[in-house]
C-alpha cells in the first residue's frame, strides 16, 4: 500500500514517513507543485495532506482530485481546530480530518479505516468505449485492441473527457476548463501538444482513426 504525504514541515514530514514506512510505502512532497507532480506520476492508496503549503493551499489539491473523479482517500492534517474549517474540507471532498498534535497510532488507525472502506466500495464508474478503444476510469487504464496504451495524466484526462462527450465536438476552452480546472493556466498550445501525444499513442498504430480534429473548433471521438 502506497501513501503520499504533502507537508511543508521537513522534520514533521520525515517523522511521519519514518513512523509509517514499517507498514506502507511512503512518498513525501513538501509543496503543492511537488505533490501534484507525484500524484500525476503515481497511484496512491491514500493522501495525507497538510493545508498550509508554501505555494498554495491543500484544499485546492483536494478539490481538484474530486473534480477529476479521483476517489483516493484524503486525510487532512492541520493545526486548525475550527469547526468551520473541518466542515469546509469535508464538504470539498476530504474523507477525514486529524488535528495536530496527534499520536502516530491514531493516524495509522485512520489510514487503515480509510483504505479498508475504499476496498469495500463497489466500483460504479463504467468502462468507456469507442470501437476497440476502452478506458477504465477506476483503474485509470486505457486499451486499444486489447493492448494497454500508456498515457500521462493529462492525456488520460483529455481522453476520458472526449469519450464522455463521444460524437460531440469539444472546444479547446472546454478541455482547458475541465482538465486544468483550478490550476495555473497552461501555455497557450497545451491542448494541441497533448492531443498530438494522444493521437500518437491511441491512433497512429491503427488504420481506423478515432480522434478527429475539427479545424478552428476543437476535437472529438468519432467511431464512424
Amino acid at each position: 500500500m502506497r501513501l503520499l504525504i504533502i507537508e511543508d514541515d521537513f522534520a514533521f514530514a520525515n517523522t511521519l514517513r519514518n513512523g509509517l514506512r514499517t507498514n506502507f510505502v511512503v512518498d513525501v512532497a513538501y509543496s503543492c507543485k511537488e505533490g501534484r507532480t507525484l500524484l500525476e506520476a503515481n497511484h496512491y492508496d491514500c493522501l495525507i495532506l497538510d493545508l498550509t503549503l508554501p505555494d498554495g493551499h491543500g484544499r485546492d489539491i483536494c478539490r481538484q482530485l474530486r473534480e477529476r473523479k479521483n476517489a483516493m482517500p484524503v486525510l487532512i492534517l492541520s493545526g486548525k481546530d475550527a469547526i468551520d474549517t473541518k466542515v469546509e474540507l469535508l464538504d470539498i471532498g476530504a474523507d477525514d480530518y486529524l488535528t495536530k498534535p496527534f499520536h502516530l497510532s491514531e493516524l495509522q488507525a485512520r489510514i487503515r479505516a480509510l483504505t479498508r472502506r475504499k476496498s469495500h466500495m463497489v466500483a460504479v464508474a463504467p468502462i468507456l468505449r469507442a470501437g476497440d478503444l476502452s478506458l477504465d476510469p477506476e483503474r485509470r487504464e486505457v486499451k486499444r485492441a486489447d493492448a494497454v496504451v500508456s498515457l500521462r495524466r493529462k492525456e488520460f484526462d483529455i481522453l476520458e473527457y472526449l469519450l464522455r462527450n463521444q460524437g460531440r465536438v469539444v472546444t479547446r476552452t472546454m478541455i482547458l476548463d475541465h482538465v486544468w480546472a483550478g490550476e495555473m493556466e497552461p501555455f497557450t498550445n497545451a491542448v494541441d501538444v497533448h492531443m498530438k501525444y494522444l493521437r500518437d499513442q491511441v491512433d497512429r498504430p491503427y488504420s481506423h482513426k478515432l480522434l478527429k480534429t475539427v479545424h478552428g473548433v476543437g476535437h472529438m471521438i468519432d467511431n464512424h
